[in-house]
């Protein structure tokens, strides 16, 4: 049995996510994508990775990134 995602966005919040998304740099855009995925638990990585026109591996790469950035604000 396949994994069905259920907590798509409405298509008003998926607008203003990809409004704000294509305002990023490329290593900002990873990073959003990644975050939103993770966010948003299981199935968020191909979730995100189709409305955004990106690969899997992409968004994967952006959580990589995410987990290797300092927790220092500075």
């Amino acid at each position: 049995m396949a994994f069905r995602f259920s907590k798509q966005f409405d298509a008003e919040t998926a607008k203003v996510r990809l409004d704000f998304y294509l305002t990023l740099s490329e290593k900002d855009r990873r990073r959003f994508a990644a975050r939103e995925a993770k966010r948003l638990g299981r199935g968020g990585v191909p979730y995100i990775a189709d409305l955004l026109g990106y690969s899997y591996r992409t968004v994967e790469r952006g959580l990589t990134e995410l987990s290797e950035l300092s927790d220092d604000p500075d």
